[in-house]
């Protein structure tokens, strides 16, 4: 039997994390078996659709390397791969049942169900359907078709008994049917419930595993009495517990959690976000951390899943991001860099001649995620010249407001003669007057960083600073920090 999987999203916007780890599952199940990676999007629910989400998904997808082997945008041989687009398929199946008994129409309206169930809860009960039109004689059930009033089609749960099924992480489960509700599976738009469109699809696509959130174990039951009914084999289930925000609540996005678009836009790294989203709920076993997509498909296994929540770390996801940039090639790194720095505002200065060398040997080590560069280089870009004059003062340095006026009175001359502003002539001019003149190198250089950056912490010390700023800007800079001290 080849192992088909799926992922069946709704197009109701950015993808959360949850189910971007519902994807990634599903994929490293197919691929580590040599399967099937089905994308099916889930659409029946119209009044929740937002446009653009489908392509979403796509761009999601394909930015964390999860490709699919059949899908809307791909075809196959189970399509169409969008629910709306496979209405026409959902209500034959749900005719046999009513044949069969297992489905009945129902035209109760509204308000009617409105009335009956504040009826029960005034009385301290809980609703449930109550099979009013089950009995209702098939030639009033004609008519009132034939008139052309609205109805659902709800399934017939046994009114006792059992319905049971077995999940590869929480084991074998079983409910009484008599706490189970007559779910509507053809709405009266006639489109198909959530519940049963899925049976259909997961059924008529070869579906062998599915692998979905535990939100749906309370629902599994009626799912397997509707394949019961139709005679199929039932696929394998795979529930996975929640991710969590901390110990009391659920990651989600209506609470503002973050999508993995929005992580993407914070400046982690896909591979970063998709190796630690792997950890959230499963365990390969040992110790290792750092895990290739390639990597986790041969590690991946349902034994290795989590049957309790998992919280989602964002100072774990920010460590494990940072190791990933610092293990990058430093040409990949400034490349990845570059969109910052020009977000920044300092592109040009990113681009100059000399810089990438400075900028990958001064940024990425201090690169946690590349959303902070800005932060970390806005003084190239701007100098807040209202810095205060007390930060030229710095014991270890042995610097205070006179010994700064002297270095910088000494260094700017020098400086304006340099025949090349280069990184190198730079290191040579300041470094060999601190050595001639019997001076610490931390004595002459903080002075020099002070002026040309106004901050007491920065990436890279005086030299690399004036190398990226520039001779004119250094320069405009230096003799303003030497004003600051007269």
């Amino acid at each position: 039997m080849k192992v088909r999987t799926r992922f069946a999203p709704s197009p109701t916007g950015f993808m959360h994390v949850g189910n971007l780890r519902t994807a990634l599952y599903a994929w490293l199940w197919a691929k580590k078996n040599d399967g099937v990676f089905m994308l099916r999007i889930e659409d029946t629910d119209q009044a929740r659709f937002v446009e653009g989400a489908e392509e979403m998904v796509y761009k999601t997808l394909r930015t964390a390397g999860l490709t699919w082997d059949e899908g809307p945008d791909i075809g196959g041989d189970y399509g169409p791969y969008v629910q709306s687009q496979r209405k026409d398929m959902y209500l034959p199946y749900a005719k046999k049942l009513v044949e069969s008994g297992h489905a009945y129409y129902c035209f109760c309206t509204k308000e009617e169900l409105d009335e009956r169930r504040q009826r029960v809860e005034s009385e301290g009960g809980t609703f449930k359907y109550d099979k009013h039109c089950l009995n209702m004689p098939k030639e009033e059930v004609e008519r009132r078709l034939a008139a052309g009033e609205p109805y659902v089609i709800r399934q017939n749960v046994p009114k006792s008994g059992k319905a049971d099924f077995d999940d590869a992480i929480f084991g074998h489960i079983e409910v009484d049917c008599a706490e189970l509700d007559d779910m509507i599976l053809i709405k009266a738009d006639g489109m198909p419930t959530y519940n049963f469109a899925n049976v259909i699809d997961d059924h008529t696509m070869g579906v062998t595993h599915v692998l979905r959130g535990m939100e749906y174990l309370s629902s599994t039951p009626k799912y397997n009495l509707l394949y019961d009914a139709l005679g199929w084999e039932k696929p394998t289930y795979v529930h996975l517990t929640t991710i969590m925000r901390d110990a009391t609540h659920k990651l989600s996005k209506r609470d503002g959690d973050a999508t993995f678009e929005d992580l993407i836009n914070l400046g982690y790294l896909p591979q970063a976000v998709i190796n630690y989203l792997a950890l959230v709920g499963w365990s390969p076993g040992d110790d290792r951390e750092f895990f290739t997509l390639d990597e986790l498909k041969e590690a991946f296994s349902l034994e290795g899943l989590s049957k309790s929540p998992a919280i989602f770390d964002h100072n774990k996801l920010r460590w494990m991001n940072a190791e990933y940039i610092r293990r990058m090639d430093g040409a990949d790194y400034f490349k990845a860099a570059l969109p910052w720095l020009e977000k920044a505002g300092v592109g040009d200065i990113a681009k100059a001649p000399g810089a990438e060398d400075i900028i990958i040997r001064i940024l990425q080590p201090r690169t946690e995620v590349f959303g902070d560069v800005a932060g970390v280089v806005g003084f190239l870009r701007e100098l807040d010249e209202s810095y205060d004059a007390e930060l030229f003062t710095n014991k270890k340095s042995k610097t205070d407001a006179e010994v700064s006026k002297n270095v910088l009175d000494a260094v700017i001359p020098m400086l304006e003669a340099l025949p090349a502003w280069t990184e190198t002539a730079l290191h040579d001019a300041l470094i060999g007057y601190a050595e001639a003149n019997g001076m610490k190198n931390g004595t002459l250089l903080w002075p020099v960083r002070i002026a040309l950056s106004g901050m007491t912490v920065t990436p890279g010390g005086a030299i690399e600073i004036a190398a990226l700023l520039g001779r004119e800007e250094s320069l405009r800079r230096l003799k303003l920090g030497r004003n600051k001290l007269e």
